[in-house]
C-alpha cells in the first residue's frame, strides 16, 4: 500500500517511474542506438577517462557523484548488478533465503545461481536494486546471469521460467524510467527483444552466434559486445558491419579495453 501511495504522489508531481538525476524527462526511457561507443568496468579503480558515449559500471561500487560527473560530460550510465545469481559480498546478501540459493557459478567465488521461479522472494530484492539505480541517476541497468535455465543451477528451471523472470525485470526497470539490457540469453532473443532496450553480449564472435543478436539491430537498439579470446582483426570488421559496439577486454573487466569503434 505504501508503494502504491508513493507512486500516486510521484505521478501527480512528476510522472511515476521517471529516473532520478539522469536528465531523463518523465515517461522517457533512453534507448541506445547501434554503433554507440562504450566502456564497461566492474572491478578495480574506475577509470572514467575514456572518450565514449556510454559507461557500464557496478551499481553498488559506484558513488552517485561519479555518475553525476559522467552525466556532466554527456555520458550515459548503465548500472550493473546480477539478477540471476547470489553474491555473498553484496550489502543485501542477507535478504536471500537459503532455499533460493543454488549451485556455485564456475569460476566466480562467492557467487551462486538463484531459483528464479521464486519471484515472490526475488522480485522485491530486484525492485529494491532498481530503486537504488534510479536514486543514483543511472540511465539503464545491466542485470546479469539471466540465462540460468540453460545452466546447471541446481534447480529444474525451464525456458518459460526464464522468460517470465526476465520480463518482470524489464517491467521493473521501465516502471522506474530505466532502460534495461538483455545480457546474453541468446536463445530467447526473439521472445525478449521487444521488452529490452539494448543487448549486452559476451563472446558472440568467439562462439559464432552473433547473428542471433541482429533482432536488436533491426529494431534500432544497440548491441554492446565483449570479446575475451579473439584478436581485433578476427572480429572488428564483422562487428562494424553488423552495427555492434564491440570491445576486447580481459575477463575481469577491470579497465583496459580495445574498441572496434
Amino acid at each position: 500500500m505504501r508503494n502504491i501511495f508513493f507512486c500516486f504522489v510521484l505521478l501527480v508531481f512528476t510522472g511515476c517511474g521517471g529516473s532520478s538525476g539522469s536528465g531523463t524527462a518523465a515517461g522517457e526511457i533512453w534507448q541506445p542506438e547501434p554503433g554507440a561507443t562504450w566502456q564497461i568496468q566492474l572491478q578495480g579503480e574506475l577509470n572514467t577517462s575514456y572518450d565514449v558515449q556510454v559507461y557500464d559500471i557496478d551499481l553498488y561500487d559506484t558513488p552517485k557523484a561519479v555518475i553525476d560527473d559522467l552525466h556532466s560530460r554527456g555520458v550515459k550510465v548503465i548500472c550493473y548488478f546480477s539478477a540471476g545469481s547470489y553474491e555473498n559480498w553484496r550489502s543485501d546478501a542477507s535478504e536471500f533465503p537459503e532455499a533460493v540459493i543454488g549451485k556455485d557459478l564456475d569460476g566466480w567465488e562467492g557467487e551462486s545461481w538463484l531459483d528464479i521461479r521464486n519471484t515472490l522472494t526475488l522480485m522485491p530484492i530486484m525492485d529494491a536494486r532498481m530503486d537504488i539505480a534510479a536514486a543514483k541517476g543511472c540511465d539503464a541497468v545491466d542485470p546479469d546471469n539471466v540465462d540460468g535455465y540453460a545452466n546447471d543451477t541446481g534447480f529444474p528451471l525451464t525456458a518459460s521460467d526464464q522468460l517470465i523472470y526476465n520480463k518482470m525485470l524489464a517491467d521493473s526497470a521501465h516502471e522506474r524510467g530505466l532502460a534495461v539490457g538483455l545480457k546474453n540469453d541468446i536463445d530467447q532473443i526473439d521472445d525478449l527483444v521487444d521488452f529490452f532496450d539494448f543487448a549486452v553480449n559476451e563472446q558472440c564472435f568467439y562462439y559464432d552466434e552473433c547473428g542471433s543478436l541482429l533482432p536488436f539491430i533491426n529494431t534500432n537498439k544497440a548491441v554492446f559486445g565483449i570479446e575475451y579470446e579473439l584478436e581485433p582483426d578476427e572480429f572488428c570488421d564483422k562487428s562494424i558491419v553488423y552495427g555492434f559496439s564491440t570491445l576486447l577486454m580481459d575477463q575481469a573487466l577491470d579497465g583496459d579495453m580495445y574498441s572496434c569503434r
